[in-house]
């Protein structure tokens, strides 16, 4: 049987090769004649309609020893480190090789350009041998026999400074411009470092600070005397002197005594104050500091002696009319304060705040001219000073009563100067009179503009907004207000448009009352009395002596640029000092606040230190 053909046609096989023509055969015979004609191509032709046969590609690679790796891969990671280095490393070498550009710090504001000048004063008034970085081009070597008479001086009394327009050295004056000078450098060092004038300052209570060392015997532990003065002159004296004579220092050679003073509890505080906070200041310079600490606490030993409890000034003529002491106590409360914060001595801040020297002092009374801190009077800012401690540590028994009664004090000084309170009068152009309309008021202003503006910075430090004036609060800007106005009366903005403080502003005072800016420096001698055409003559000071502020004008904002009249045109150590100090709180070019720890590093803990713990238990 034969199975079916599905798909029709014979079974039959053609031997010969052709198919079967047949009528039901259904094949494209062009397709067919196509396939038979393929079938004889030779491979050579088959290649020219095919093309040549495909063959797969092997990967290449790059053995490196450690590691192999793809060629492609090997490639492209080096395309794509050279343009990550022309993208990156192409700007950065150009940066690189450009000039750099240090940021400008901000410009300085006014009172940082008016500090600067301030602080020259003091390089004007040197006394000695001048370092040749001194800066003062008509200034020279001077006083260099000061205190040779006095025999158990081995250098005598040479260095210092000159206190104002004359050539006297008043120790008691030059102590206490060297204390306001470290407390503003303790409470601002940041402002003066950034200012540029940190070193400058230290090298100027260094100055005074060697000098008053010499003053006493300041490697003994106790002693019986101190050297309070060189120069100076008897009033109405017709000798040459000080006084007399109107010559520069460096051509002094007249007789020029040493004043001696075996008591003077005030004279002897002050320069324990300096020696004290200039320790602080000092004390990256260990052997330095101890120095200053040992020497203060033999002089404030002295002034502590009870058999020595009279003023420094009191009956010696070369001193009483001219910086006579009004008493001690204040003085006692400065020292000791200082003492504590230099030394850590529980004693001193017992003293301190033993109510003896309230009571003596009469810190609690309401006397307008204790509320004015001056070179005599100290006792605001002896008040301030410790009630930065309480406000600060709040060291509490046995201390807390009496801080806090000169933490009331202090806010109702601070209350005294502002205007809305009426407890001073003010002159019509805004300047508050703190020392009863009297000559010289500048100091006394300059002064309350320092204890105010640092009032206000122990508020802000502390978070506290303000203080209260009996029924009324006032808030810390307040107080800063009143110190800002006062030194912006002193720089110019007063009735007579004028700068009191030498070289700042376009006008300011050209007749200054002071020898060594009055006199050419033409390398002429002038005699005692052949130097006084130059104090009489209308002409301008050939000499201006930077930064200087004079004593200031009247209670009726009148001013006298005249040579003749110190109280207008004379300058101060003392009021310079106070102008530092304020014009340093006032600048925020260095930044704002105070520096609240470094005052109390010596300060031991107020409490006792936890007890160590327990020894483990064991059965």
């Amino acid at each position: 049987m034969h199975a079916r053909n599905h798909w029709g046609g014979s079974f039959e096989i053609n031997n010969n090769g052709e198919a079967p023509a047949t009528e039901n055969t259904e094949w494209d015979k062009a397709s067919l004649h196509s396939l038979q004609q393929y079938r004889h191509l030779d491979e050579t032709q088959q290649s020219w309609l095919l093309g040549p046969p495909q063959t797969k590609k092997k990967n290449k690679y790059v053995d490196f020893g450690c590691f192999v790796c793809s060629r492609k891969a090997l490639k492209w990671t080096l395309i794509t480190i050279f343009l990550a280095f022309v993208v990156i490393g192409v700007p950065i070498i150009i940066a690189k090789s450009l000039p750099k550009h240090k940021h400008r710090p901000p410009p300085p504001d006014n009172y940082t350009l008016a500090l600067r000048k301030a602080l020259l004063f003091f390089n004007a008034q040197k006394s000695g041998k001048l370092p040749k970085n001194n800066g003062i081009s008509w200034r020279g070597d001077s006083g260099l026999n000061d205190g040779k008479e006095v025999t158990d001086l081995k250098g005598g009394l040479v260095g210092g400074y000159y206190d104002a327009g004359d050539n006297t050295k008043f120790h008691f004056p030059m102590a206490f411009s060297m204390t306001m000078l470290s407390w503003s450098l303790i409470e601002y060092s940041h402002k003066y470092h950034t200012i540029g004038e940190y070193d400058h300052i230290r090298d100027l209570i260094k100055w005074g600070t060697d000098y008053l060392l010499l003053t006493f015997n300041s490697s003994a532990t106790k002693i019986d005397k101190i050297y309070s003065q060189v120069g100076g002159s008897l009033n109405g004296s017709a000798t040459p002197d000080d006084h007399y004579c109107w010559m520069r220092p460096e051509d002094m050679d007249y007789k020029r005594p040493v004043q001696t003073a075996y008591a003077g509890p005030d004279l002897a505080g002050e320069m324990a104050a300096a020696l004290a906070a200039a320790s602080i200041v000092f004390r990256d310079k260990d052997a330095y500091s101890k120095k200053l600490i040992k020497g203060a606490e033999t002089v404030f030993a002295f002034a502590r002696d009870g058999g020595k409890r009279r003023t420094y000034s009191r009956g010696n003529a070369y001193i009483e009319p001219y910086y006579n002491s009004s008493g001690y106590y204040d003085e006692y409360m400065w020292g000791a304060a200082w003492l504590y914060y230099a030394t850590g001595n529980v004693s001193y801040i017992s003293l301190a705040t033993n109510p003896g020297l309230s009571k003596n002092s009469r810190a609690f009374y309401d006397i307008p001219t204790a509320r004015a801190l001056s070179w005599d009077n100290k006792l605001p800012a002896a008040m301030l000073l410790l009630t930065r401690y309480r406000i600060f540590l709040n060291p509490g028994y046995p201390y807390e009563d009496m801080l806090q009664m000169y933490h009331n004090v202090t806010a109702r000084t601070m209350c005294s100067y502002l205007k809305e309170i009426n407890y001073f009068n003010w002159t019509r152009g805004g300047m508050i009179q703190l020392n009863r309309g009297n000559g010289q008021p500048l100091q006394f202003v300059a002064n309350a503009a320092f204890l105010a503006n640092l009032f206000a910075d122990y508020l802000n430090a502390t978070g506290v907004p303000g203080w209260m004036c009996g029924s009324r609060f006032f808030g810390s800007d307040s107080i800063r207000k009143f110190a800002a106005s006062q030194v912006d009366y002193i720089l110019g903005k007063n009735p007579m448009k004028m700068s009191y403080v030498v070289g700042y502003g376009k006008k300011f005072p050209r007749h200054v009352h002071h020898r060594g800016a009055s006199i050419p420096h033409n390398n002429i001698k002038y005699s005692c009395t052949g130097g006084r055409k130059w104090r009489d003559t209308p002409n301008a000071n050939p000499n201006n002596i930077t930064g200087a502020m004079v004593g200031g004008p009247d209670r009726f904002d009148h001013f006298r640029d005249v040579r003749s009249n110190y109280n207008y045109t004379e300058p101060t150590l003392a009021g310079n000092a106070g102008l530092v100090a304020a014009l340093a709180s006032l600048t925020t070019t260095g930044g704002q606040g105070i520096d609240k720890n470094s005052i109390f590093s010596a300060v031991p803990p107020l409490y006792p230190k936890s007890p160590p713990p327990p020894a483990p238990w064991r059965p």
